[in-house]
């Protein structure tokens, strides 16, 4: 295949991949009108795409619109038996949550950005969500702090040159350094205004920084005597974690 016709194929699939990306978990169906509205296609081109996912499974018309196909399921098994953690680390997050009154994530990290693989949330009104598979950027945040900790000096230059901020290279350093001298890194309004989050890092059996363990919620409830008890709470999780031998998909 040609230059042209790989591009082609590539847009085609990335196109396919934004129709999929308009269904959500508060949005179950949408109609071509809609997805021509909102991904600027053209509507021959759309109902293309849809017939195609339709054919493989990926959709289903229905009398509402266009929702998520059977086939789909095959991908979301094969996805939940390669990420979906142990119950066990499921409660101790759970535990901790309820413990704390705010939400817990777990982030590994892919590149130059965070994957959310497992999330706890909390049961306040007001409370920080994202979502699992959420990819998040790695410039800011406690986490990403926690993740950069064995970066080397040209990822996270690749990291803050993804970030809005000019300065944001500096910054960065400085925040995985008091992270590392910490043990811990905590964030307020980085990437989100009025956002805090706290963070310590789950080590591989090898003693490598496998992932980040996270509280966050409403800026206001993350007062000097809160982090200081949510930074207590995190790494009693993360030591037994750890103990128990955590890995993810990334790991190795």
């Amino acid at each position: 295949m040609d230059n042209e016709g790989t591009a082609g194929g590539v847009r085609s699939v990335q196109r396919a991949v934004e129709i999929l990306a308009l269904l959500s978990e508060e949005r179950t169906t949408v109609t071509v009108s809609e997805i021509v509205a909102e991904t600027a296609l053209a509507k021959t081109t759309a109902v293309r795409l849809i017939h195609t996912l339709e054919q493989n499974g990926l959709v289903w018309s229905t009398a509402r619109g266009i929702t998520a196909g059977p086939g789909l399921w095959r991908w979301a098994y094969l996805a939940r038996q390669g990420w979906e953690l142990p119950e066990e680390f499921r409660a101790l997050m759970r535990e901790l949550s309820q413990s704390t009154s705010e939400t817990v994530n777990l982030y590994v990290r892919r590149d130059v950005q965070r994957v959310c693989i497992a999330q706890q949330q909390s049961t306040q009104t007001l409370r920080h969500v994202v979502h699992v598979g959420d990819q998040l950027p790695l410039w800011g945040g406690a986490s990403s702090k926690i993740l950069l900790l064995e970066a080397t000096g040209s990822l996270r230059e690749r990291v803050a040159a993804t970030a809005p901020v000019p300065d944001a290279g500096p910054r960065l350093a400085e925040g995985v350094q008091r992270a590392r001298e910490a043990g811990f890194a905590l964030s307020h309004g980085e990437r989100e205004v009025g956002v805090s989050a706290v963070a310590v890092p789950v080590l591989t059996r090898s003693g490598r920084v496998g992932s980040a363990l996270t509280i966050s919620g409403p800026t206001a409830r993350f007062t000097d005597e809160r982090v200081e008890g949510f930074v207590a709470a995190l790494r009693e999780v993360c030591a037994q974690m750890t103990r128990r031998g955590f890995t993810h998909p990334f790991e190795g």
